[in-house]
């Protein structure tokens, strides 16, 4: 299973720069989406189904804000909307897959821009937390794919020192990511294969950040433990430019 997570900013707009194109040469069996800032009837979605894939979207209430999507070549059993938590709902932010073997959940976390949307930020990290762990009971086999806007290690920034007060990297979100990985029993995919610094998943629109690599590693295909054995590889796709963020890939043999 070759699954994709890519933040598109907009899929409108990454539609326009060559979206579908991309997608039919990277050929995943799902992929996750974020921030599509569309409700799906704003959207043609007809050139992915001929591509082969089946949709699924969950919109926010805001209209051009947030919201996930998930398009599968594989019909899933099961399709869960949401995590049953009004306020996280609302926003578009959690859409889940169940399949034979792995569930897959395309998860847009949100930002911490300012003080009122940090602790709306770090209220959030703790309920999904408690959701994925009561989740994990009946569904142990997960792949959480998405934009966590959070960047857990020093090797995941391209200036730790600077932006050790900004959101995205404040100690107590690191902490989350730590906690999150530990009591949940997941694992960073692409840090389970790469060891090296320098890999990053979004970039600022602001003073040439991509071409010159200062970015951040935000984007994630979290794995359960348990399926440790049967990842057989994760990348970063920094060649795709529709969107201020580029795909992560994870490969799974189930």
């Amino acid at each position: 299973m070759k699954i994709i997570s890519y933040n598109v900013n907009g899929i409108r707009a990454a539609m326009t720069k060559g979206l579908v194109e991309w997608l039919e040469a990277a050929q995943p069996d799902v992929l996750c989406i974020q921030e599509t800032k569309a409700m799906q009837e704003q959207v043609d979605t007809k050139p992915f189904e001929e591509l082969g894939y089946h949709i699924y979207w969950h919109a926010a209430e805001k209209k051009g804000y947030s919201g996930v999507a998930i398009f599968s070549k594989i019909k899933p059993n099961h399709v869960q909307i949401g995590t049953g938590i009004d306020y996280i709902d609302r926003e578009g932010r959690v859409l889940r897959l169940d399949f034979d073997n792995v569930s897959v959940i395309s998860l847009y976390l949100p930002s911490g821009t300012n003080i009122d949307r940090l602790d709306f930020k770090l209220q959030f990290c703790e309920d999904f937390k408690d959701y994925i762990k009561e989740l994990k009971i009946s569904h142990p086999n997960i792949v959480i794919c998405g934009d966590y806007n959070i960047c857990h290690e020093a090797i995941d920034i391209h200036d730790p020192v600077r932006n050790a007060k900004v959101s995205g990297f404040l100690p107590v979100e690191r902490e989350w990511m730590t906690a999150f990985l530990d009591e949940c029993n997941m694992i960073d995919s692409f840090r389970y294969f790469v060891k090296e610094p320098h890999h990053y998943s979004w970039w600022s629109y602001r003073a040439n950040a991509r071409n010159n690599n200062k970015g951040w590693r935000i984007d994630y295909n979290m794995v359960s433990n348990t399926l440790e054995k049967n990842m057989t590889r994760a990348t970063i796709l920094p060649d795709a430019k529709h969107s201020d963020h580029c795909p992560v890939l994870l490969e799974l043999d189930v």
